[in-house]
């Protein structure tokens, strides 16, 4: 284990779902998120559901800033023009890594191909926390939680709280 991977911070996660038509009975993608964060040993402290709206996203971030040190949203990352996420998130990071997007999209092409070019995902730091933006599709989450946010999460916490 690098030093960097580490485990003395406790990290409370929060996952929200974004969407206006998904509710908590078939939101497959946040209760894979779920289940992924949880199976690796962190603490899902909040779950919700929020529409596709710009403000709505926004007082969700801060509210679960309040409460977590991560907060990842799934969905709303899309190219139609109801996709808010990354507009409501991108200019309340401080930070963003950059190399997230680039990542995950990378790590896409493996398994949609070409039309990796549509995912637009996001990460960055707001108020020493860490931010995640990612499609909402249960494989796009999958992928997003299992092979990037799980494997780095402690690293990036630790270095995002270095600055509050």
């Amino acid at each position: 284990m690098h030093p960097h991977h580490e485990r003395p911070v406790t990290i409370s996660v929060a996952v929200v779902t974004v969407s206006s038509t998904r509710n908590r009975d078939n939101d497959t993608s946040g209760k894979e998120a779920i289940q992924l964060l949880e199976k690796a040993g962190f603490c899902v402290a909040h779950y919700t559901i929020v529409p596709d709206d710009i403000e709505a996203i926004r007082r969700e971030l801060l509210t679960s800033l309040r409460s977590c040190n991560c907060v990842i949203f799934n969905g709303g990352t899309g190219l139609t023009p109801d996709d808010f996420t990354i507009e409501a998130v991108s200019p309340l990071l401080e930070k963003k890594m950059d190399g997230f997007g680039e990542l995950f999209r990378a790590k896409s092409v493996q398994e949609v191909g070409t039309s990796a070019i549509l995912s637009r995902a996001l990460a960055g730091v707001c108020h020493g926390k860490a931010v995640f933006c990612i499609p909402g599709s249960t494989a796009a989450v999958t992928l997003a939680t299992r092979d990037l946010i799980i494997p780095e999460l402690r690293h990036i916490i630790s270095h995002a709280m270095k600055r509050h």
